[in-house]
């Protein structure tokens, strides 16, 4: 862990709930709901953090904690920051992200190797704007098997992080699909840098919501094969959290 230098820290109030060491964010509302659900998380059983919702199961609080709604990096890196400190040690991420490779495609699911700093919040930790943000190797090897175990295909690579969802430019698209990124989402490289920062262990799921690898945008939120995807990586997801 790097040495602590700020003014300000997350601390861990006397309400705060007993956190099981695994611990998904996950980025929708929709994904979150779904999640709950498939692990039997009560719906009135929850710790209001910022503008999420933190659920731990109620007969067993050491078996895993879901938190979210989440959405860019400042706010992801704010949530995670608090979720360490209440006791997450292992954190997976369940994201969406738009194609940028023309060999992904909406539904697909993206395990991220390693993200491309394009947001601003990583510079605060410590990191180049120039080096690419690395998940836990432990984290990035159980996600992996898995996903085989499950049966589900999926895609390997880095993916691009930025802060501004619409500058997502022509030029930007062409640079980073010269850097191999298969995709571009919102909060990865923020997750990776802190979790080095603190010394924890984070991974992150994408399912792909939309493409822009043709330079035009192709919406795929509504596409039947994304909402099947989704459903049946949650219970993934599920079953992923009971090896780490």
């Amino acid at each position: 862990m790097q040495k602590n230098d700020a003014i300000i820290n997350p601390v861990k109030g006397n309400r705060a709930p007993d956190m099981c060491p695994v611990t998904v964010m996950v980025s929708s509302q929709t994904d979150l709901d779904l999640l709950c659900e498939l692990t039997g998380m009560c719906e009135n059983y929850f710790k209001s953090l910022m503008m999420s919702r933190v659920y731990v199961e109620q007969e067993n609080p050491m078996a895993l904690t879901v938190a979210g709604p989440v959405i860019g990096a400042p706010y992801a890196v704010m949530l995670l920051e608090t979720l360490i400190v209440w006791g997450a040690q292992k954190i997976l991420f369940w994201g969406w992200c738009g194609a940028i490779s023309p060999e992904v495609k909406i539904g697909d699911i993206v395990i991220p190797t390693g993200a491309i700093i394009d947001e601003g919040t990583s510079k605060h930790y410590h990191a180049d704007e120039e080096e690419i943000a690395r998940p836990s190797a432990m984290m990035l090897e159980k996600t992996r098997q898995s996903l085989k175990e499950g049966g589900f295909a999926f895609h390997e690579g880095v993916v691009w992080t930025t802060d501004a969802i619409y500058r997502e430019t022509r030029e930007k698209v062409r640079l980073f699909q010269g850097k191999g990124a298969l995709g571009v989402e919102m909060e990865t490289s923020a997750l990776f840098t802190v979790g080095k920062f603190r010394n924890v262990e984070v991974g992150v799921i994408l399912v792909v919501s939309d493409e822009l690898s043709t330079l035009e945008w192709k919406a795929g939120f509504r596409d039947d094969r994304f909402k099947k995807n989704r459903i049946l990586l949650a219970e993934g997801i599920s079953n992923l959290c009971q090896i780490l």
